[in-house]
């Protein structure tokens, strides 16, 4: 077997003849550049640049060395990617690279902000590592008709192409799992267009102005989710949602009005996947404490959940994995990424991730994955320990 396939039996719940492995293949369970740098130096890998593709979690593509060192079995289609690249330096003053395009603003202080059509729109303190939005377009939004001009994202015809030859080269001249980077997300699109405050109490209010903001949301996902998939579909094996749902103690929003609100779209995104492309599996990632949710999320169409953070409350993955590992697969939830991987020792990082793989592996219906993105203050050696133990097991 090889990576594509050891990855396809574990979402089919057979047990491949060794775990697939991942880091990086999609935006939030992946390496900060600060922490990549610093694992290639504590591995001798002095070939090669650090490319930051995502500019405000500050997240490094993974390169081959890395991932042939490892054993890693998934590749991202992550449009940002191809794009091009433009010389960029690091928080710590080392020379790097980053997407084409990125542009910023130094304040007196030092802070920095990122600059879109001459506005500033995410900010990075003088002493902070990743850059937070600050403009919501939508925020003085008020009516139905007020999102007419508004031009939400899609895709351009040109970009469909990058993706598809991308696709295409991966798919016919390696042997990896493809991940496709989508997005599709409902509550954290209205919370990045509206600002959190705001949708909460649109979301509490209700009315048409919601409920034409979600509706043209879910609209615009499913056009460009048929054009994507129609240029992809035939190359990669997963297709990434992404819709954070939970905090560390509990859920964002209730049951009722996730149901309410939020499950409806999910369910016509999700679903168009399933039924015109059901060989594609459907990924979700979604943090924090979302266990009262999951068989919402069932019902909706998801087959994958990611990052399975396992250190929040309610998420404990004897349970998860007694009660949903028929029905999904999880894809991560590996090694809790707050306490012991920046904190531990390598032994404890080997141990813990032993005990967690013994919990959720057997039986297939799993990849590995630690719990969200490697940051910058995890010591290379603990990384190491994590990704030898996972390939080893």
């Amino acid at each position: 077997m090889n990576s594509r396939e050891w990855v396809l039996a574990a979402l089919r719940h057979e047990v491949p003849d060794r775990l697939p492995v991942d880091l990086g293949a999609m935006r939030s369970t992946g390496i900060t550049a600060l922490a990549y740098r610093r694992l290639k130096e504590h591995l001798g890998i002095a070939d090669g640049d650090i490319y930051v593709y995502d500019t405000g979690q500050q997240l490094a593509v993974v390169e081959s060395p890395i991932m042939d060192l490892f054993g890693l079995d998934v590749v991202p289609l992550d449009l940002d990617q191809l794009l091009g690249w433009q010389p960029y330096t690091l928080p710590d003053g080392h020379p790097a690279r980053i997407v084409a395009g990125f542009t910023t603003e130094t304040a007196p202080d030092g802070s920095l902000y990122q600059l879109e059509d001459g506005r500033r729109v995410r900010y990075r303190p003088p002493t902070g590592l990743y850059f937070d939005r600050i403009y919501y377009p939508l925020a003085e939004a008020t009516a139905p008709a007020d999102l007419d001009p508004f031009p939400l994202q899609s895709y351009s015809d040109g970009e469909l192409i990058l993706l598809r030859d991308r696709a295409r080269y991966l798919y016919q001249n390696t042997d990896y799992a493809i991940m496709g980077n989508f997005g599709g997300s409902i509550l954290e699109a209205g919370q990045g267009l509206r600002g959190w405050e705001q949708f909460m109490i649109d979301l509490a209010r209700g009315g048409p102005f919601l409920e034409a903001l979600l509706e043209k949301l879910t609209e615009v996902h499913l056009a460009d989710l048929a054009r994507y998939l129609d240029a992809v579909g035939p190359y990669v094996q997963i297709i990434v949602m992404v819709d954070d749902l939970g905090t560390q103690q509990g859920l964002q929003i209730s049951p009722q009005m996730y149901r309410r609100r939020i499950k409806p779209c999910h369910t016509r995104i999700y679903g168009y996947v399933r039924q015109h492309y059901p060989e594609i599996y459907v990924f979700l990632h979604s943090c924090g404490s979302i266990y009262p949710l999951i068989p919402d999320l069932i019902e909706a169409g998801v087959q994958i959940l990611n990052p399975v953070q396992i250190s929040a409350a309610g998420m404990d993955p004897v349970r998860l994995k007694r009660e949903f590992g028929a029905d999904l697969t999880f894809w991560g939830g590996g090694c809790d990424t707050q306490h012991t991987l920046p904190r531990g020792t390598p032994e404890e990082v080997a141990a813990e991730v032993k005990r967690l793989l013994d919990i959720v592996a057997p039986g297939g219906g799993y990849v590995f994955n630690q719990v969200h993105n490697i940051q910058a203050d995890v010591p290379p050696e603990n990384v190491v320990a994590m990704l030898e133990t996972a390939r080893s097991y």
